[in-house]
C-alpha cells in the first residue's frame, strides 16, 4: 500500500461495516497520517461521540507513532476519556506503505458512559460479591447429591483423588465431610467407604479420632439410618 487515497473505496466499505455493526455509540475513523496532523481524519462515523468531523486533528496516540516514540502503535481494548467526561472502549491500528513508513490509521471508540453507569447501579443494587469467604449454599434435588457435592469438594480440597489419598489426606478428606455435616445424611458411610475404599470399621475408627469425644460415630449414624 502506498496511500490511504489510493485504497479509499475499501476503506469506505470497511467503515460502512463497522458502522452498521456497532451502531450509534461506536465512533469509526480513519486517518491519512500523510497529511498535517492538524487534519488527518478523512472519514469518520459517529462524529458526535469526541465531537470530531471530517479535517480534524488526530490523538496524541497518533502523534506518538509519528515521532516513534511508540514503535508498534497498535493498541486494543483500552480506555480512553473525551473532554466531555464520556468514557470509551477504543482499538486503533496502524497502516505502512512499502517502505515502512506509517501512512494512516482506523480508531474505533465505543461510548460505554452509560453501560458503566448501569454497572455501578447493578452492583449496588445486587449487593454481592464473586470474591466472598461466605460458604455457597448448595441446592440439590435430594441428599445423594449433596454428598456427592461434598464427596467432590473433598478431593478438590486435598488435592488428590481417593485412590491416591494417603492417611494423613485421607484423615483431611473425612474432618472435611464431617464438619460440614456430610455424615448426618443417611447411609452416608456406606457411600464414603465406597468412595476411599475402606471398611466401615476404618471409617469410624478414624473419625472418633478426629472427633476425639470417644463416642462411636457408628452408633451416631444408626440412629439417622433406617432400619
Amino acid at each position: 500500500m502506498k496511500s490511504i487515497d489510493e485504497q479509499k473505496e475499501l476503506f469506505t466499505k470497511i467503515l460502512d461495516m463497522l458502522e452498521q455493526h456497532f451502531g450509534q455509540s461506536c465512533e469509526i475513523v480513519l486517518h491519512d497520517l500523510t497529511r498535517e496532523y492538524d487534519h488527518t481524519i478523512v472519514d469518520i462515523r459517529n462524529g458526535h461521540i469526541t465531537g470530531r468531523k471530517v479535517g480534524d486533528c488526530g490523538s496524541n496516540l497518533g502523534l506518538e507513532v509519528l515521532r516513534g516514540t511508540v514503535v508498534n502503535g497498535d493498541r486494543f481494548n483500552y480506555i480512553s476519556h473525551t473532554t466531555d467526561a464520556k468514557i470509551l472502549r477504543s482499538s486503533s491500528i496502524y497502516f505502512h506503505d512499502d517502505q515502512q513508513r506509517t501512512i494512516g490509521s482506523i480508531c474505533i471508540n465505543t461510548d460505554i458512559t452509560e453501560s458503566v453507569r448501569c454497572e455501578a447501579y447493578l452492583h449496588a443494587l445486587n449487593n454481592y460479591s464473586l470474591q466472598t469467604n461466605e460458604k455457597p449454599e448448595i441446592f440439590a434435588t435430594d441428599v445423594k447429591q449433596l454428598l456427592e457435592h461434598f464427596l467432590q469438594e473433598g478431593e478438590r480440597l486435598v488435592g488428590k483423588p481417593a485412590a491416591l489419598m494417603d492417611k494423613a489426606d485421607r484423615n483431611q478428606f473425612l474432618q472435611y465431610l464431617d464438619a460440614n455435616g456430610a455424615f448426618l445424611i443417611t447411609k452416608s458411610s456406606e457411600r464414603v467407604c465406597e468412595f476411599l475404599g475402606i471398611s466401615r470399621y476404618t471409617l469410624y475408627s478414624c473419625l472418633e479420632k478426629l472427633r476425639g469425644n470417644g463416642k462411636n460415630p457408628e452408633k451416631a449414624e444408626e440412629r439417622q439410618d433406617p432400619a
